[in-house]
């Protein structure tokens, strides 16, 4: 017999967000890891806030819901609170009742400056590679480092000189013609009116230079985790300082080994990594001069793995821009930008963990 199509809502209902949640899912073992770190963070967000007044939207909240932003791919934050006030999902990872209404989307452009100011990013950062430390999955002997470009909030019009008069512009005010070809740019004479902390910067000599900020990651060998991430100004010599000040931080006594790429190939940079007791496993570059590697270094084993595992680094800078929304950042300034690229690199740690743990027992 045929069903009749009628919408029938009881008056109340048994089920609790707990139950629209699949025993398997993938967030589970996520929102297990994210609340560990959270409560680790207490302390630090009692420091945050002052003892009177109204209260806010829970801090805990709204970093579970830039998570699941950079889980997602929600493109916007007007959108992630679009999805908190009918996804059932969302709303149980973050913790917002059935019966409440989400918070406003510009909650979080009033909290941002708080987080800001507090490194709370950072600091989940650490807390969630604290966990994978505790169970012994991070390699403290064997890491790699490379830097990424990330396309700043910026256009080109938009760079004009420092001194001077601007380019003459034509057509639309709100997306004007701006002619500067066949002028000389550089960082040194202009600079960004939308975001003056973007440089122009390309990593071959075959494209165009773009807007853009700089990104370097530390990744520990054994698992392929984010282990230390830093976002610069885009320079010639960011990649190679930004990997030096990363390496220096890690502890322990014992000899470690870096891999790289051939950018890394440069006396600075080898010289940099012997004096704090590291040997770098970097490819050779010998297309247009002598490498800085000698064979005492290409001869030994550990320099082939290394080579071979370094590569990892790029699924990394994939995930990132393909889900963490660094493709295209979507703030401006270099502090915003860096939290942005510490949230990406949490996230990228969040989604290897579970399989992980589940291997360690």
């Amino acid at each position: 017999m045929r069903g009749a199509d009628v919408l029938q809502e009881s008056l109340f209902t048994v089920k609790t967000l707990n139950d629209f949640v699949p025993a398997g899912h993938p967030l589970r073992p996520i929102r297990e890891i994210v609340n560990v770190a959270l409560q680790e963070m207490d302390t630090l967000f009692a420091r945050m806030y002052s003892e009177f007044g109204r209260e806010s939207i829970a801090p805990e909240r709204l970093l579970r819901a830039l998570i699941l932003q950079a889980l997602y791919s929600i493109r916007s934050e007007r959108q992630i609170c679009e999805q908190l006030s009918y996804n059932m999902l969302f709303r149980w990872f973050t913790g917002i009742g059935m019966d409440e209404a989400p918070w406003d989307h510009s909650t979080f452009t009033k909290n941002r400056d708080r987080l800001l100011d507090h490194d709370v990013m950072r600091e989940l950062f650490g807390q969630v590679i604290s966990q994978a430390r505790a169970r012994g999955l991070l390699s403290a002997e064997h890491f790699s480092v490379d830097g990424t470009l990330i396309r700043a909030w910026a256009s080109h019009k938009s760079f004009v000189p420092k001194d001077g008069p601007p380019p003459p512009q034509s057509g639309s005010r709100a997306n004007p013609e701006v002619d500067y070809k066949g002028t000389q740019r550089t960082n040194d004479t202009h600079a960004s009116t939308t975001d003056p902390d973007a440089r122009l910067y390309t990593k071959s000599a075959k494209v165009g230079a773009i807007p853009c900020y700089m990104g370097h990651v530390l990744m520990e060998n054994r698992n392929a985790l984010v282990l230390d991430e830093r976002l610069t100004q885009a320079t010639g010599t960011a990649e190679r300082e930004a990997a030096l000040a990363m390496l220096a931080e890690q502890p322990g006594a014992r000899r470690k080994t870096v891999g790289a790429d051939k950018a890394y190939d440069i006396a600075p940079f080898i010289d940099g990594c012997h004096e704090i007791g590291v040997t770098p496993h970097v490819a050779q570059n010998t297309t247009r001069r002598a490498s800085a590697i000698d064979e005492r270094t290409t001869r030994h084993s550990g320099y082939a793995v290394s080579q071979v595992i370094r590569k990892l680094i790029e699924t990394i800078f994939g995930d990132a821009k393909e889900h963490g929304r660094l493709r295209q950042l979507k703030v401006r300034g270099l502090e915003r930008a860096r939290q942005m690229f510490t949230l990406a690199m949490t996230v990228v740690n969040l989604r290897r963990l579970p399989r992980l743990f589940e291997a360690s027992g």
